[in-house]
């Protein structure tokens, strides 16, 4: 199902509805010639060249935070501090998504952020996965309030076009971002149309804005979650980097050298995975190897059930035990295909580059300042929210590491 190049094959109409306020018909949500073009568009954006080239706002992005951390322990009087990191990686995160794919900084696009994170909680509260369509509807209330935060939203991500729209005229920089790619793709294309080249372009900011900052804040999170209970981790991370960058200074190339925090992210994304299903609906009969799937069916892959299959990953499914990516994700498991933290296939995550880049810098970098464990007033209750996060936060034990 998931390597199927069939456009027949699609996301399902009627969860994709409910959804439709967070995410318009933008690359996440469309189906068929719409979101093949907007791959096109978007996909470039994302390539390892063009990642590499975004390194050093990531690490920005990432100091911030552990100049934030910094001053938590000193307000306890440089000893150790209680943090929840929850918000802190939403902030770089979001930090990160703005500076490299729309050109501005994090406090340009808090609003924007805030109400996201708002009506994506709001959304949540739905049955968005098995509940009947007819069953869908919300007070009045709660649908007005949708409705409102839609068109503020809407509105905040259309003065960032127009404004960094101003910006790309005044300047005749070869370098773009994907903002400024996607005015392009909607001015160029001739499928979009011009009355449709707003809502291309506002649905697509929303799924980036979307995708690339609270998927990776709650990756991020379930990292150090796990890293907190493993500190043998920690050290082994730490020890990687000495050998890696001597001087402690982190580049593009380093990062691509970094083994350990590699095998960590991926089993972390075993074991947590933010998506927690890929789903399916033959938009026409479509055959998949040798079944055929009749017009209307929805076919779902639920992602944590593969992770932790004993026939596929051993006994120890369960554990957390990042060794065992030490050759890579084949030599992992019984059946590569069954490892899809990122999806697989034509619907690949596109950010799957940029996220994995943006979580070794920030782990990485918050190892080599602290040392932390986790606080006994972490209560562990994954819960679903679009997707699967902590439902009552992390929160860590933070001390720094003494230099020398």
């Amino acid at each position: 199902m998931n390597q199927s190049k069939s456009l027949d094959l699609g996301k399902p109409s009627y969860v994709t509805k409910r959804l439709a306020p967070m995410l318009g018909n933008g690359i996440l949500r469309s189906n068929g010639h719409i979101w093949a073009m907007q791959r096109k568009i978007v996909a470039p954006e994302f390539f390892m060249d063009k990642v590499k080239r975004m390194v050093s706002l990531m690490l920005q992005s990432a100091e911030l935070l552990t100049r934030k951390w910094d001053e938590n322990i000193e307000a306890e009087e440089g000893k150790m501090a209680e943090i929840s990191v929850g918000e802190d990686l939403r902030s770089f995160s979001a930090d990160v998504i703005s500076r490299a794919c729309f050109g501005s900084s994090y406090f340009k696009g808090k609003k924007i952020f805030s109400k996201l994170r708002t009506l994506q909680k709001i959304i949540s509260n739905q049955s968005v996965l098995f509940g009947s369509p007819a069953l869908g509807f919300l007070p009045s209330r709660q649908q007005k309030e949708i409705d409102n935060l839609e068109k503020e939203i809407e509105s905040l991500i259309w003065e960032a076009v127009k404004e960094r729209e101003r910006e790309c005229l005044e300047t005749s920089s070869n370098e773009k971002d994907l903002l400024h790619s996607l005015l392009e793709g909607a001015i160029n294309d001739d499928s979009v149309g011009e009355n449709s080249s707003r809502k291309f372009i506002v649905d697509n900011c929303k799924n980036i804005y979307f995708a690339g900052h609270e998927s990776t804040a709650v990756a991020a999170s379930w990292c150090l979650m796990l890293l907190a209970l493993h500190p043998e981790w920690q050290s082994r991370i730490r020890d990687e980097m000495a050998q890696i960058c001597p001087d402690g200074v982190l580049d593009a190339e380093s990062v691509s050298k970094m083994k350990m925090v590699t095998m960590v992210i991926q089993e972390v994304m075993r074991l947590y995975p933010p998506a927690a299903f890929v789903s399916r609906e033959a938009l026409k009969d479509t055959q998949i190897g040798h079944i055929v799937v009749p017009k209307g069916v929805c076919l779902w892959t639920l992602i944590p059930t593969l992770h932790r299959d004993p026939e596929i990953w051993g006994r120890d499914a369960n554990e957390f035990k990042p060794d065992r990516f030490e050759n890579g994700v084949s030599g992992a498991c019984k059946l590569p295909q069954v490892y899809i933290p990122f999806g697989l296939g034509p619907r690949l995550c596109l950010g799957k580059n940029f996220a994995m880049v943006e979580l070794k810098i920030v782990i990485s970098l918050i190892i080599s300042k602290f040392r932390f464990s986790l606080s006994p007033k972490y209560k562990h209750s994954p819960a679903y929210r679009m997707i699967v996060e902590p439902g009552q936060g992390v929160r860590i034990l933070v001390e720094r590491l003494k230099q020398g």
